[in-house]
């Protein structure tokens, strides 16, 4: 692996992450695109190069959303040692907790078998322009007359069930996720935030349950640099999406990430087509 393809793939990983446009559908989509071969040959490289990526998009969160994870955390505390939930940080904070049960589960027993079986580039094809799809409709009928104060728990247990629906490449975590707050009637901008403020466990958790192999049998020779970059780049790209989603979504609607979703769905579809790229993957 070159420093430039390190830099590629972590700018993608910390952008695809948090837009909802599928991070693990870019993620097996751009190797494909460029033929690049390296991680498919190298399953060393290829496991400590995805714990880099989600360290780096899980730093990315933190530092954007530190101020809150401080609050909620000590409110969570809180709740702990007076057995109760009246204060409304330390509600949200076991919200999100359920919340990120579904995905924890079925992402420690199924992620494997799902991103070789169904991470195939025509199932990403169209799952881009499927979904795409979904996140129109719901976008425009949905009501958007809550925040996240008014969250229930059904609604966080709904949205986690969803989050576990995005480990198929092409779905989107963070669109599905914000989707689903919409169907329950957040405001966009507080169905994204909610949706950044789930990823952490989420994120965390994988950084940590992939790391300790690595950390155990250490780094594969050579692969510390591209390690670095890799860790580097997906925490700052990681920041500026998180930063433009959410200004972008005070003003705005998804029909731009709609837009971009039918374009890179209907590409891929084209590509393998044409004869240019297999539809079943390097």
């Amino acid at each position: 692996m070159t420093i430039l393809q390190a830099i590629i793939l972590g700018i993608v990983q910390g952008l695809t992450e948090f837009l909802p446009i599928s991070s693990s559908g870019h993620l097996l989509l751009v190797p494909w695109l460029f033929n690049w071969h390296f991680l498919l040959e190298n399953p060393d490289l290829n496991k400590t190069f995805d714990v880099a990526l989600h360290l780096g998009t899980f730093v990315a969160v933190v530092i954007y959303f530190w101020r809150e994870i401080v609050r909620l955390a000590g409110a969570w505390v809180r709740s702990i040692s007076r057995r109760s939930l009246t204060e409304p940080e330390g509600r949200l904070a076991w919200l999100l907790i359920v919340s990120t049960v579904p995905a924890a589960l079925v992402g420690v027993l199924l992620e494997d078998f799902i991103t070789n079986t169904l991470g195939k580039p025509w199932m990403i094809g169209v799952a881009m322009i499927v979904f795409a799809g979904f996140m129109y409709l719901v976008d425009h009928i949905a009501r958007l007359d809550r925040d996240m104060e008014a969250l229930t728990w059904l609604d966080a247990l709904l949205i986690g069930v969803a989050q576990a629906l995005a480990l198929l490449p092409g779905v989107s975590r963070s669109g599905i996720t914000m989707m689903t707050g919409l169907l329950v009637r957040l405001d966009r901008e507080s169905a994204a935030r909610y949706s950044f403020l789930m990823s952490i466990p989420v994120i965390g958790g994988a950084a940590a349950f992939k790391g300790l192999e690595v950390a155990r049998d250490g780094l594969p020779a050579g692969t510390a640099t591209p390690f670095l970059v890799g860790t580097v780049t997906a925490a700052v790209s990681g920041i500026a999406a998180i930063w433009f989603t959410l200004a972008y979504l005070k003003r705005h609607n998804f029909n731009l990430f709609v837009v971009y979703r039918i374009v890179v769905g209907v590409g891929v579809l084209v590509l393998i087509v044409a004869g240019v790229r297999s539809g079943m993957g390097i």
